[in-house]
């Protein structure tokens, strides 16, 4: 059963024991936006910024590569009135051969900056679990939920504790050299290499 249906479910078995609950404890409630924590959080910037300075390092190598195979292919393209037939075709083929290279190693990149991001991500989730347990314990929250994985449509601002778990965070895991408060915005993945025309 995925998360979202448990989740459901749990909610609709909790209204139904709610009552019940209500006589044994007071059921108190609180959420946490994760997305927004880990933008805000320093260390989350400093990831961020360390993936993105890695991400611009891997484009800039892809284009520099693409530049030189497209004045490769433009020479070719340039001499192959005066080639042999099999000199076109080799020349073709060990073209196309670094084509397909390129577009490997773009692939191989990408697939090598998702799983940084998602290890750094974990890393700094596993970090920001035992907090949110402190601040549940310490308010007295019964449960916490995250608000975008839990189908959260509406609850109001006072039972938002996000804001409580950065400061608790950046108190207890200061990030050396700190952080700048400008971000640079860069593109998400690199750009793939384009087919040479």
């Amino acid at each position: 059963m995925p998360s979202r249906q448990m989740l459901v479910a749990l909610l609709a078995g909790l209204s139904l024991l709610a009552p019940r609950i209500a006589h044994a404890a007071e059921l108190k409630i609180a959420y946490v936006d994760l997305q927004r924590a880990f933008a805000e959080v320093d260390e989350g910037k400093a990831a961020k910024a360390k993936l993105e300075q890695m991400r611009d390092a891997k484009q800039k190598e892809l284009d520099k590569e693409q530049e030189g195979l497209k004045k490769e292919k433009d020479t070719f393209e340039k001499q192959m009135a005066t080639m042999t037939d099999s000199a076109r075709q080799q020349q073709g083929t060990e073209l196309q051969k670094k084509l397909y290279d390129l577009q490997q190693r773009f692939e191989k990149g990408r697939a090598e900056l998702a799983q940084t991001e998602r290890e750094t991500l974990s890393g700094i989730l596993g970090k920001m679990q035992p907090i949110i347990q402190t601040i549940a314990q310490r308010d007295g929250f019964t449960m916490v939920f995250e608000k975008t994985d839990s189908g959260l449509l509406y609850a109001p601002a006072s039972l938002d504790i996000t804001n409580e778990l950065i400061r608790l965070f950046n108190e207890k895991y200061k990030v050396a050299g700190g952080t700048s408060s400008s971000t640079k915005k860069s593109s998400a993945t690199p750009t793939a290499p384009a087919t040479p025309k």
